[in-house]
């Protein structure tokens, strides 16, 4: 993503994209059961920034593991 954002051309629909992985990112942060510290907030929207659905992806399965260590717990 930064690549595209450095050359001057990113289309449309990457922009698009990019705008709803951060907003459930956004969604995901919101409904953790221990609302993270902003500095949290803060790294997980820059590495879904950089990284794309790629690091939606981690953010997933990181809030998955700790609902089950929640729930084992």
């Amino acid at each position: 993503m930064l690549i595209l954002l450095l050359l001057g051309f990113t289309p449309v629909l990457m922009l698009l994209t990019l705008a709803l992985a951060l907003y459930l990112t956004v969604i995901e942060l919101r409904q953790m059961e221990r609302r993270p510290h902003f500095l949290w907030w803060s790294w997980w929207l820059l590495l879904v920034f950089m990284t794309h659905f790629v690091g939606y992806l981690i953010l997933r399965v990181y809030a998955f593991v700790q609902h089950r260590r929640a729930a084992a717990a």
